[in-house]
């Protein structure tokens, strides 16, 4: 049970989420199916905060000493970045939402996929729905490199 808790907590840290719970789970001998449901709901549980008060919380900052100029900084890549993949993207931001999430690579996931979504202005409802989506797809990825990682490495040791 300490290592379900543990798997939770670890696909909650941003930039961690589910790319290091899961592979956690796999190397501690753990179910791989049970480890990704405990996943899944630990990387989705921060999604609705973030969207709903990421941004208030950068528009808040960004005219404070110390945090201001960093905060700024986060709201201008935000939103240039959010406006270039709306551009190329066009009517397929759901979609390309969905892959940032999903596609396993350092930087992307269900955080910074949300804050984006956020900065771009989608409603909540398809921001969850392409974020769920997307951690959904970045889960199995994840357990099946690592099954197959985890797997190669028991038999060159056995």
């Amino acid at each position: 049970m300490q290592n379900y808790l543990i798997v939770f907590l670890i696909s909650m840290v941003p930039l961690i989420e589910l790319r290091g719970a899961i592979p956690y789970a796999v190397g501690f001998g753990l179910p791989l199916l049970p480890a990704y449901i405990v996943a899944i709901i630990g990387n989705m549980l921060p999604v609705p905060i973030i969207y709903l008060f990421a941004r208030k919380v950068l528009l808040w900052g960004k005219d404070k000493p110390v945090i201001g100029g960093f905060f700024t900084f986060c709201l201008e890549k935000g939103e240039k970045g959010g406006k270039k993949l709306q551009a190329k993207a066009g009517r397929g931001l759901f979609v390309a939402l969905m892959l940032f999430v999903g596609i396993p690579l350092p930087g992307t996931g269900a955080w910074t996929g949300t804050l984006a979504a956020s900065l771009l202005d989608m409603d909540f409802k398809s921001s969850v729905l392409a974020v769920l989506l997307g951690v959904l797809l970045a889960g199995i990825i994840m357990g099946a490199a690592s099954a197959g990682l985890f797997g190669a490495v028991g038999a060159v040791l056995s």
